[in-house]
């Protein structure tokens, strides 16, 4: 049996559940519960407040854990990123009131800056030379200029709303995060053995999100030239169809790539393109 520590509620909690789901793992994510246990897979959830959880993965109390990147970084606890999940993604910045006149990292050299994380802006101010009074605070780190705690303030910015809504503009991007799959390293042999079939599952649902299927009808003499834009996984799958010289070409596309593909098909006399969402693929 595994146990994984996730975000009781909000942004986090939400997307960890949604991807046990997709993975195919069944959860109760009743919020009176602290601890649950999915009925199709050897896991236990156990939800935690978010700063909470590097430290019980440290302990080995949990074998796994969902958090933040920075929440990882900030603590410096003995444990291991095993998979980045590809959702939760923000940034740790310094932001200054918008009056401020701010001309680079030593505007900060004296000043007071509020944060939750003075770890990561203490590595921050030693590589860039500066000497800053730090001020930790927990919880509404963005209101502290505009009550004279401090003047300027390090933070996580998602959209950049609430600087704005609180007269402050961001001048620093120091640190990328995003939900991240840590362990204990402590896992016994058994439970190594379920959390490569979860890594394996996550990856699976990773490559589909990117991925889309396209079938197209196209005429029988531009197969080449289609198998040369669509190479697909190993090549495309074609099929004849019963209008003779045509036939039905079925791949499978990066989704970045998706439209540009389109063009160039259509150019070659494709028809009738479909485009599908993938659920899994299992490489």
């Amino acid at each position: 049996m595994l146990r994984l520590a996730i975000q009781s509620k909000g942004r986090l909690n939400e997307e960890s559940t949604a991807l046990l789901r997709e993975i195919g793992i069944d959860i109760d994510d009743n919020r009176r519960k602290f601890l649950s246990q999915a009925p199709n897979f050897p896991l236990e959830v156990l939800y935690l407040r978010d700063d909470d959880i590097p430290q019980v993965v440290a302990a080995g109390t949990a074998g796994l854990g969902i958090v933040g990147l920075n929440e990882v970084e900030e603590q410096g606890l003995d444990v291991q990123v095993v998979s980045k999940l590809g959702f939760g993604a923000c940034r740790l910045s310094l932001a200054v009131p918008r009056s401020a006149d701010y001309d680079g990292p030593q505007w900060f050299a004296g000043k007071r800056i509020a944060t939750s994380y003075p770890r990561i802006l203490r590595a921050w101010l030693e590589e860039k030379g500066v000497q800053a009074r730090i001020e930790v605070i927990k919880g509404s780190v963005e209101i502290a200029p505009a009550a004279d705690i401090a003047d300027a303030i390090f933070d996580i910015v998602s959209s950049g709303g609430t600087l704005v809504s609180n007269g402050l503009r961001e001048v620093e991007q120091v640190f990328w995060s995003e939900a991240v799959l840590i362990s204990s390293g402590k896992l016994d042999a058994e439970q190594q053995a379920l959390l490569d079939e979860l890594l394996f599952r996550i990856s699976s649902a990773q490559i589909s999100r990117r991925k889309k299927y396209i079938l197209m009808n196209l005429p029988q003499s531009a197969v080449e030239e289609a198998t040369r834009i669509l190479p697909a996984m190993r090549s495309p799958t074609v099929m004849p169809l019963a209008a003779e010289g045509w036939c039905s070409m079925h791949s499978v596309v990066e989704e970045a790539d998706l439209w540009d593909k389109i063009r160039q098909l259509k150019a070659i006399g494709a028809e009738g393109i479909l485009v599908l969402n993938i659920d899994k693929i299992i490489p």
